[in-house]
């Protein structure tokens, strides 16, 4: 089993970030001759894939306005139009014709069939492949100038959702070499193009004025990857920024309030436990865990109220879950940890993670266990993680940013084979139940199966949900706007400006 899901962070720091933001006067011109003003952003996860699009990076291009496929997701997790204007289904799901929009690439060559046929066979040879492509082997060709055929080898109803997957973003042909890798800048289709990279720590982004779907009000995005909360928190403060992502909720109070904006959305932090070595192979001590654990301390102080404590994997903001949710069964009974010693790991891009990874060692540890907590920076974290070198580990996931549907990241995150499993749960009663699931083609029964899969994951206590967060972002009064979404997909768009 390979795990290949990368959340990352960069390591950016408050001494560093005095006047990085400040407009020089190429600015001031580029402002000037062009019609409207370059917004600064900061963000907390910086790029450790050289933007690659087939990981993590992925999500930075589509929040930047870079990069976007052929579907997108509405406000409600719909696949609606994005390069393609139309599709429809054939061979019971297992093939889908879509019908391109006249579009150009930032390279100013037009969008066809061919390029994007070939764009989405390189993402399928992608070695890891895309999440959104976990356990599904796809194949495109053109039809014809304007229609792309994309043919799976098992029916698959929900393909224009995964399609709406950052990580299947369309780019010209000559972003691709023969070594499988993507040069993504001035080769994607959105309304912003990257022009230039400083390593992990900024990125310049200007208007592309061939966009299809309108030209952008604001001239370009100056981007910094900030991994100190606080540091960003200080610069939309002091007016260096005009859009902070991810805002520490300590730091909330300080900031003018007009400034802050929550949103609802389909992340959970959760609490993973590591089912493939250490002391977390046996579930009677994986029960004791999970009965140890006070979920509404950890919301009411870690979060300050901007989460609710767990009711399962899938939370408030899909309206859908709460009436569709089945009670776990056949859980293990808890055994006494009589001292069982465990490493607690988590990162600190994500401020509010240390805080409850520390709330959870002294409940562990009133419990039992001794608890010794590992706190680094994702960058430095992954590596090991991902190895399985932790019993547990606290980790922020959006449970609909793969593609929006329910059961994919099921598969992804909990099956046997799935490519984000950090519990390296491998039950084979899970995996039946996230297959028949999989098989469902209505909306309804498949969200109906998803939930008694994620029923049977509770079930084996690898995982115990904490919180349902709400995304808190910094967004200064001139700005107007912005697209901060449930799914975490969207920061800026044709009509942001300031």
């Amino acid at each position: 089993m390979r795990t290949s899901r990368r959340l990352i962070a960069g390591l950016f720091v408050l001494p560093l970030l005095s006047g990085c933001f400040a407009s020089s006067g190429d600015d001031a011109s580029a402002d000037g001759a062009a019609g409207g003003e370059r917004l600064r952003v900061a963000l907390p996860f910086a790029p450790t894939e050289n933007y690659s699009p087939y990981g993590q990076d992925a999500m930075l291009l589509s929040r930047l306005g870079v990069t976007e496929g052929l579907t997108r997701l509405d406000a409600n997790g719909t696949a609606v139009p994005a390069l393609a204007e139309a599709w429809s289904s054939e061979n019971g799901g297992k093939s889908w014709v879509f019908t391109l929009r006249d579009a150009k690439f930032q390279d100013g060559e037009a969008v066809t069939a061919e390029a994007v046929a070939a764009a989405l066979t390189a993402a399928g040879k992608a070695d890891p492949a895309p999440s959104a492509l976990s356990g599904v082997k796809l194949t495109a060709t053109a039809e014809d100038d304007d229609r792309v055929r994309v043919t799976t080898a098992a029916s698959d109803p929900v393909l224009p959702l995964r399609l709406s997957n950052p990580s299947l973003a369309v780019f010209a042909p000559k972003a691709y070499d023969e070594k499988g890798t993507v040069n993504v800048v001035g080769t994607a289709t959105g309304p912003f193009a990257l022009t230039s990279t400083e390593g992990d720590t900024a990125a310049t982004l200007d208007r592309f004025d061939d966009y299809w779907g309108g030209r952008a009000q604001a001239s370009g995005v100056t981007a910094r990857f900030v991994s100190d909360g606080t540091a960003r928190a200080n610069a939309l403060r002091t007016g260096q920024v005009d859009i902070a992502e991810s805002l520490p909720i300590a730091q909330l109070a300080s900031l003018d309030q007009d400034d802050v904006h929550e949103v609802n959305t389909a992340r959970n932090t959760s609490l993973y436990l590591n089912t493939r070595s250490g002391a977390f192979t046996e579930p009677g001590l994986r029960a004791a865990a999970r009965e140890a654990i006070d979920t509404a301390v950890i919301a009411k102080g870690a979060y300050e109220g901007y989460a609710v404590p767990a009711q399962g994997l899938f939370g408030p903001a899909l309206t859908w879950a709460a009436g569709k949710r089945v009670e776990p069964a056949g859980r293990a009974r808890a055994t006494r940890p009589d001292g069982e010693s465990i490493t607690l790991a988590t990162y600190s891009d994500r401020p509010e993670l240390p805080e409850t990874a520390q709330v959870l060692q002294q409940q562990l540890r009133k419990a039992g266990f001794k608890v010794k907590l590992e706190v680094r920076t994702y960058a430095r974290l992954e590596g090991d993680l991902l190895d399985g070198a932790f019993d547990a580990a606290v980790f922020s996931r959006n449970m609909m940013l793969d593609t929006g549907d329910p059961v994919t990241v099921l598969a992804s995150d909990y099956t046997c084979d799935g490519s984000n499993n950090l519990s390296f749960l491998c039950d084979k009663n899970v995996d039946r139940l996230v297959a028949a699931a999989q098989a469902e083609s209505g909306t309804a029964e498949r969200q109906d199966a998803a939930m008694k899969a994620e029923a049977a994951v509770l079930g084996t206590d690898s995982v115990i949900p904490l919180v349902h967060l709400k995304l808190v972002a910094g967004i200064a009064t001139d700005v107007q706007g912005a697209l901060p979404d449930p799914y975490e997909r969207t920061l800026i768009g044709t009509g942001t400006r300031r």
